[in-house]
């Protein structure tokens, strides 16, 4: 079951934490941590292993667990922050090629959105997520999450104004 989720999803699922912490490297070790610990409690528990059996739920599950883990590489990238200031990320050759300048300011207005709200844009417009589907991810009500995406895509307009 891992083995056709993995096929089927994980470029979606690379994508999706790329989104939320702003490097493809982190992104790959997240998701790659994530089908770990899914392995290795499916391997340990066997049939009972709390997993769920069917794959939407699966996929909604590694969802979670791939937000999970993106949150906490962002709280630890914080508290590095606070404690050594890093500097400023630079675009790569490779990027500026792949990426028109357009889409970069998008990313970057994104990455300064705060967490609860890039998370709810990115699983809305990015993933086409229902609003249902979201606040099961995010642990929120659905109202929280149609309010959250409200207030995140007018701070997205206005940062993108910013990047001009």
């Amino acid at each position: 079951m891992l083995t056709r989720l993995f096929r089927v999803h994980h470029v979606s699922l690379v994508r999706l934490a790329v989104l939320l912490v702003g490097d493809l490297g982190s992104a790959e070790d997240v998701v790659q941590d994530v089908y770990a610990r899914l392995q290795r409690r499916q391997e340990r528990r066997g049939r009972g292993n709390g997993l769920p059996a069917a794959p939407p739920e699966l996929l909604a599950y590694t969802r979670a667990a791939v937000l999970n883990a993106c949150r906490t590489l962002l709280r630890r990238r914080a508290l590095t922050n606070r404690l050594f200031q890093p500097p400023e990320p630079v675009w790569s050759a490779e990027n500026d090629a792949l990426l028109a300048d357009d889409r970069r300011r998008v990313l970057r207005a994104l990455t300064r959105l705060p967490a609860r709200q890039r998370e709810a844009i990115v699983l809305r417009y990015y993933l086409g997520l229902s609003e249902a589907e979201i606040a099961a991810a995010m642990g929120v009500r659905p109202g929280t999450v149609k309010s959250t995406i409200s207030r995140g895509l007018d701070a997205l307009r206005d940062r993108y104004e910013e990047e001009r």
